[in-house]
């Protein structure tokens, strides 16, 4: 019986944006790692905090990709936002979408009704659209101002892209936040509702991500194991900084390490390389001889020591460990 990772869970919650795609291109192996998961009867529920495109347009896209996805696979943050709206407020109340129109067929669906303006509003749902300007951004402040009540659909700064980092919604967010003074509540990642809703009936779920404060966050507000991956947004150096609520049960370069037995992905030292601290800061001596990822496994060992010690400089102490970090983007 195969003991990787993958036969320890019942279900994968992926993230998409860095982790299963990017761009218009899926990320190598993603592909053929969910489609071997799902033959041998693991699905992957798609959870994305974009709120900008429909459940049926995202399992539309990740299907031209290749991924094994219909519509009922897919759980996205304005599906949580709706949820949570259609919990507080009465059949037929006003809610002023900030964001595209699959927001607001949400937000109907729930037997809300979706609006552009201030007036009459009981609530403001906020979402990532690449429209978002100044004049619906000033109707949702005075909606605010009037006593609605603020959902965000997620709180993200920023958004992988093709063209690299732009602002997310959680930047537009923040213009909200401070012209009104008001804090909105959070329906996406890290928040563990939308998750949750995404595990169903599950009870062994792996979340799968490229973002500490958003995917792995989610994942320990959850209360469920993580495979941090490293083809998004979150690097090396973001790791040896992260604090106890961001930090992942395992680690890999991509979702080929579902396939390693779990102890090989969790952080913690490793054969071939050494760790001292001294007044430079720690110092990473060895070559990983015998590691198939040596680069990784380096990385695993400094993540332990980084978060059992507290984080400083790193620096090699030798050639291999220099290219090691160079790898990692952690100098060298």
């Amino acid at each position: 019986m195969t003991d990787d990772l993958l036969s320890h869970h019942d279900v994968l919650l992926a993230d998409l944006d860095g982790t299963l795609y990017r761009g218009p291109d899926p990320i190598p192996v993603a592909v053929e790692a969910v489609c071997d998961a799902a033959a041998r009867g693991v699905p992957t529920v798609y959870v994305t905090n974009n709120a900008s495109r429909s459940p049926s347009a995202v399992a539309a896209h990740l299907a031209e990709l290749g991924f094994p996805a219909v519509v009922d696979d897919v759980r996205t943050s304005s599906q949580a936002g709706a949820a949570m709206l259609a919990e507080q407020l009465p059949a037929g109340a006003r809610v002023l979408v900030l964001g595209t129109d699959a927001l607001a067929d949400e937000v109907r669906a729930r037997g809300l009704v979706p609006v552009r303006t201030a007036e009459g509003a009981a609530a403001v749902v906020q979402g990532h659209s690449p429209d978002t300007g100044w004049r619906a951004l000033a109707e949702a402040v005075v909606a605010l101002g009037a006593g609605a009540s603020w959902v965000a659909t997620n709180v993200d700064l920023t958004l992988p892209t093709e063209r690299g980092t732009l602002p997310g919604n959680g930047a537009m967010v923040q213009a909200v936040r401070t012209a009104s003074g008001a804090d909105p509540q959070v329906a996406g990642k890290p928040a563990a509702r939308l998750l949750r809703e995404a595990q169903g009936g599950a009870t062994r779920p792996l979340v799968v991500g490229d973002r500490l404060d958003t995917d792995i966050e989610g994942a320990n507000a959850l209360g469920a194991p993580s495979l941090m991956v490293l083809t998004g947004v979150s690097g090396a150096a973001d790791l040896l900084a992260a604090p106890p609520a961001l930090r992942p049960t395992y680690l890999g370069a991509g979702l080929a390490a579902l396939t390693r037995h779990p102890d090989e992905l969790a952080p913690g030292p490793r054969a071939g390389w050494r760790l001292t601290a001294g007044p430079d800061g720690l110092r990473l001596t060895g070559d990983g001889v015998g590691s198939a990822e040596p680069a990784l496994d380096a990385l695993r060992t400094l993540c332990a020591a980084a978060w059992d010690h507290g984080t400083g400089p790193v620096v090699a102490g030798d050639d291999a460990a220099g290219a090691a970090l160079r790898e990692l983007g952690l100098g060298g």
